[in-house]
This record gives structure tokens, sequence and C-alpha cells, in this order.
């Protein structure tokens, strides 16, 4: 299966910005997300993001 932004964006709905990419991994720990979704968090460019749309603009560079 192949994780989409968009699919990751309704994971992480509801996070308080800005975040950072260690909260993103922790907060995908604690909620049981794929083993895939982990590895897409970890593999983020940017160490915070300020609004989920740059979040979604640096999950989309991982595409």
């Amino acid at each position: 299966m192949t994780v989409t932004g968009v699919q990751l964006q309704e994971y992480l709905a509801g996070l308080d910005y800005p975040v950072s990419r260690d909260d993103l991994v922790r907060w995908g720990q604690e909620n049981g997300v794929s083993t895939e979704m982990l590895q897409m968090l970890r593999a983020l460019p940017v160490e915070e993001f300020d609004s989920p749309a740059e979040l979604s603009e640096a999950l989309n560079t991982l595409a």
C-alpha cells in the first residue's frame, strides 16, 4: 500500500502547529499509524512545520 499525502493529512488532523518532525513521529507511534507512514514522517526534509500546508508540501516532495 502506498500512503498518499491526503491519507497522512487525515491521520494528522487536529495537530497543533507549529509541530516538529520528531513530534509527528512520536504522535504516529502513539496513534498506531503504519510502519510505512512512520517511515514517511521520519523522511521529512524539514524539522518543523508551521502549518498543514507546509507539511503537505514537504510530504509531496517524498512522492
